[in-house]
């Protein structure tokens, strides 16, 4: 039997998974930054402000965003390190790393975009100090390997930092499900034109590794210190890594 893997709850191979994803986020990327204000009440800018903060990024620091598409995090990381720092904004995705190249253009910010896949990023080992993946490591199809390219290409003292979805806190979970399944996949409909994209974003929130589950995974890719902050009553998980 051939490997399978998770498309939110169907099973499919490694490969068609990387081909729904990417028709995923074909399909949404226009209307991507509207659909994250609208499903999270604005609240992931706190969340990713937050990410920010805890990084320790300082100026001159280079960083490397995986899996940023429109290049919210690309752009406060930017602010941060200043102009003797650099950031590097990558995507799998074409039409989602076109959206982050064209407004970080339009904000007058100069940053490398690079298109290519978490699982095999095209860089040197030891050459950032800080790497992130904000909401796109649930739909890598092997997160393993993903996380031990974010390791390899981290220099020493470097950080790692996964901003991810995760185990809501357990007598909010009914409201979240009926949230999730319900109101998200008609929000989608109405703003997107594409209700399946977001019933499938919910499954993958809920076949995601929780808090406990990823920070041993990010363990076993060889970061260390590895610690947790729950955001949001654990609607939301920024996990945080070293190397030393």
């Amino acid at each position: 039997m051939s490997e399978q893997t998770n498309f939110g709850y169907e099973q499919v191979t490694p490969e068609e998974k990387t081909r729904r994803v990417r028709g995923v986020f074909d399909s949404v990327a226009t209307r991507y930054d509207l659909m994250n204000d609208l499903m999270s009440l604005g609240m992931h800018r706190a969340w990713k402000r937050f990410t920010i903060a805890a990084s320790g990024v300082r100026p001159g620091a280079r960083v490397l965003d995986v899996a940023g598409g429109t290049a919210d995090l690309a752009r406060l990381f930017a602010a941060r390190v200043g102009p003797t720092g650099s950031v590097v904004l990558t995507d799998i995705n074409g039409a989602m790393l076109a959206a982050g190249r064209d407004r970080m253009l339009n904000e007058g910010r100069l940053m490398p975009a690079v298109q290519c896949n978490a699982e095999a990023l095209p860089f040197p080992a030891a050459s950032f100090d800080c790497v992130s993946i904000a909401f796109g490591l649930r739909n890598v199809t092997r997160k393993d390997v993903a996380l031990a390219e974010m390791r390899r290409v981290l220099r020493p003292g470097g950080v790692a930092l996964v901003l991810e979805f995760s185990r809501v806190w357990a007598p909010l979970q009914p409201a979240y499900d009926w949230y999730s399944f319900n109101v998200l996949p008609r929000l989608g409909q109405v703003v997107a034109n594409d209700a399946a994209s977001y019933r499938y974003l919910a499954e993958s929130i809920r076949v995601h590794p929780d808090q406990q589950e990823l920070g041993a995974m990010m363990e076993s890719a060889g970061l260390e210190r590895v610690e947790w902050f729950n955001l949001s009553a654990g609607v939301v998980a920024l996990h945080r890594g070293y190397v030393f």
